[in-house]
């Protein structure tokens, strides 16, 4: 098993950027002011065909390990999982060591150079994120906001195995850790 690993803030405040607008119209993007923020952890398969994700209010090392943790769950026959990554802290805090040591060979660590974003996969699907739910967003709550991130990573994790849903319900039943 082989996954890139890397981790997404998700910000109350809208990302401003590009949007489609008719003519002479202009798109009213609203920020209400206090910025609340949740953070994701996702490990895509190498092959893209499975998504794991994990969430949390905080980006430190319990993120990281509950995402360790799904990943030794979800492939409990597994000998080893890889996991491709970049160099941020919380990959390599003592938590997350003494975790590896406990769960002896499981996990292999594959770290990216610096400033190498492109050879990570899971980044594209984090400016997809951006690019289709959190740009110019309306959402006044980050619970609303989850909502719909949630939903496009369930709805994208579905097509990337390949069944389709045939509706908003299947798609928000669909198999993604969140």
């Amino acid at each position: 098993m082989a996954y890139f690993e890397d981790e997404i803030d998700i910000h109350l405040n809208p990302r401003i950027g590009r949007d489609w607008m008719l003519r002479g119209q202009q798109k009213l993007v609203v920020t209400p002011g206090q910025n609340r923020k949740r953070y994701l952890a996702g490990a895509l398969a190498v092959d893209g065909h499975d998504l794991l994700i994990v969430q949390s209010e905080r980006k430190n090392s319990d993120l990281f390990l509950a995402l360790l943790e799904k990943l030794r769950l979800h492939h409990p026959g597994a000998p080893r999982i890889h996991l491709v990554l970049d160099n941020y802290g919380i990959h390599s805090s003592r938590r997350v060591q003494e975790f590896l040591r406990q769960h002896a060979g499981r996990f292999q660590l594959h770290f990216l150079p610096p400033y190498s974003p492109d050879h990570n996969k899971i980044e594209r699907l984090w400016r997809e994120v951006h690019a289709n739910v959190t740009r110019n967003h309306r959402c006044t709550t980050i619970e609303d906001l989850m909502r719909r991130v949630l939903w496009h990573l369930r709805r994208e994790a579905c097509r990337r195995r390949g069944n389709r849903p045939i509706n908003r319900r299947a798609t928000r039943d669909a198999q993604v850790a969140a």
